[in-house]
């Protein structure tokens, strides 16, 4: 029998819920329990799919092709659980789903409203697709008291009700500002969050108070007798040096033992910690570094990239260095500056992106990459401007392009349904953009002895993608002519998956998105080869 976890948050959004959540899945993990992640956003997007990354972040992709909130990524790589596409839902998806069925007939003849209807297929989603869990755990998106969230929070309430409070734990992640003019912490912003919580039914069991400083014993006191809760299951979360160090400080305060006694349950192994505390160790201590530019156009919103940047930062726990991601904005990089800009890298790396604004300067970057023999490489839309750069350069094709970027062009990418028998474009007739992609896991054939073989030691791979534009693979031999191998194919060889130089100590494009499946205690190989290909650049 399953027990459900629901995490809420309170007084301002971005506390950490989504690492709090992951880190308690380590740990119950870790003590031998089996364990799922489940996130509910409470935006009316069917998915995150459609929105700009200054809006919401990076887009996290699945396995089985769903497009979800990055809190998912930070589940997969602390817990090393894929997450499905049952495991993230919005409320656009939700109404979406009960209007559909009010169409259908579906509620017979009922006026159809928020409660019990909504609220009967949030709970829907919670329950389903669970089989042999002992621990469920939900995030809530959002912050109590939002108008959005409500049918959320009012969904848990009836689900504890019905299944039973002794299977049901709430907890509540709340802020603890620190004043510095007054020298003191305030603990007023934590009541009335919990205030809010309980005016709509939800009593927490467990407040895990977020801090730049430690929370003195009194304080804590107080939080417990104003939110009524026990004063063990008030934990703090001091801000920590890396995400890493998370599962040991939610360890050391006892997070995970106040769960299991809250359950009636007791560990059935020891939990390790010994992995953590080596990365941190190597994260924190490591003399070494490794100067790597990102060139984007999102570079100014920190989440926008997330489990690219995790997975650089893998890379060097791979290689024991310190990873400095040099973020350059590729919407204002100019021809004469990218030698400048460059100047102390060691590697560069084009991300994935869609959208013509700044595909210039990357393709710049690339050329300046390419002939300095600095290690690159470039993901998704980063492999696609790799290959436009060397056809512009090398195959002397002065308007080859995207037809995503512009329509009169040599297109050496485009939609996958443009293509025909003579190369001419048939554009696509479909108009909607969401849910239209090459979405999740695909395998690739590796060319043997070429440089993505070594890297992988395999000769298939399956790997996750997003992107809706395809490599023109009518130009395979010309490229491989002057030395660009098209040395990942597709099972059917017709669409190209890894491109890489052969007059290049590192080059590298995939049309996949490897970040995506890169793991602290499992680096992706191909990021720990590109960080010691550029821990070894002169």
């Amino acid at each position: 029998m399953a027990r459900y976890i629901f995490v809420t948050g309170g007084v301002v959004s971005s506390l950490g819920k989504g690492l709090s959540s992951a880190s308690l899945a380590y740990l119950l993990k870790s003590q031998g329990y089996k364990v799922r992640l489940r996130k509910m956003d409470p935006y009316l997007n069917v998915d995150p799919g459609t929105m700009s990354p200054f809006q919401h972040g990076e887009v996290f992709v699945t396995d089985d092709g769903a497009e979800t909130d990055l809190d998912l990524g930070h589940y997969e790589r602390f817990t090393n659980i894929s997450s499905k596409q049952s495991d993230n839902i919005t409320t656009g998806r939700i109404y979406s789903d009960v209007i559909k069925r009010e169409r259908k007939g579906g509620y017979l003849g009922k006026t159809v409203q928020v409660i019990p209807h909504i609220t009967d297929r949030i709970k829907e989603f919670i329950k389903k697709d669970i089989t042999n869990e002992d621990f469920v755990i939900c995030e809530i998106g959002g912050t109590v008291g939002d108008i959005e969230s409500l049918p959320f929070v009012e969904a848990i309430r009836q689900f504890s009700n019905e299944n039973g409070k002794s299977k049901t734990l709430f907890i509540h992640l709340t802020f603890v500002p620190f004043l510095k003019s007054s020298d003191e912490i305030k603990t007023k912003p934590t009541q009335h969050s919990v205030k809010e919580l309980r005016s709509i039914g939800i009593q927490p069991d467990i407040i895990i108070c977020r801090s730049q400083q430690s929370i003195s014993l009194d304080q804590r006191k107080k939080i417990s007798l104003f939110c009524n809760v026990p004063i063990e299951n008030v934990i703090e979360t001091v801000d920590v040096r890396t995400i890493y160090e998370a599962p040991i400080s939610f360890y050391n305060q006892k997070l995970d033992k106040q769960v299991l006694k809250f359950f009636k349950l007791k560990p059935k192994k020891r939990a390790n910690l010994n992995p953590w505390k080596k990365i941190t160790k190597i994260v924190l201590n490591t003399k070494k570094s490794v100067n790597i530019a990102i060139i984007g156009k999102y570079v100014n919103l920190k989440d926008a990239y997330k489990s690219l940047d995790e997975a650089l930062v893998h890379g060097g726990i791979a290689n024991n260095v310190k990873v400095n991601l040099i973020r350059i904005d590729s919407d204002n990089l100019k021809n004469n500056e990218i030698k400048t800009k460059l100047k102390n890298v060691s590697g560069l790396l084009i991300p994935g992106g869609f959208g013509k604004r700044g595909t210039e300067g990357k393709i710049s970057a690339i050329k300046f990459a390419r002939e300095n023999k600095i290690p690159f490489l470039g993901i998704c839309f980063g492999m696609q401007m790799a290959i436009i750069e060397f056809a512009r350069n090398k195959l002397k094709i002065k308007k080859a392009g995207s037809t995503e970027l512009e329509g009169k062009c040599y297109p050496v990418i485009g939609l996958i349904n443009e293509w025909d028998k003579d190369g001419k474009i048939i554009k696509g007739t479909n108009k909607n953009l969401g849910g239209t992609m090459r979405l999740g896991l695909y395998e690739a054939k590796l060319r043997n002895n070429s440089a993505i073989n070594r890297v992988y030691k395999s000769s298939s791979i399956k790997e996750r993608h997003r992107h809706r534009y395809e490599v023109n693979n009518k130009l395979k031999s010309q490229f491989e002519n002057k030395g660009l191998i098209f040395s990942g194919m597709s099972p059917d060889d017709k669409l190209p998956e890894i491109i890489e130089l052969k007059s290049h100590p590192w080059f590298i494009g995939v049309q996949f998105h490897p970040e995506f499946k890169s793991r602290p205690l499992s680096p992706h190989p191909l990021f720990s080869s590109f960080i010691k290909a550029s821990k070894n650049h002169k």
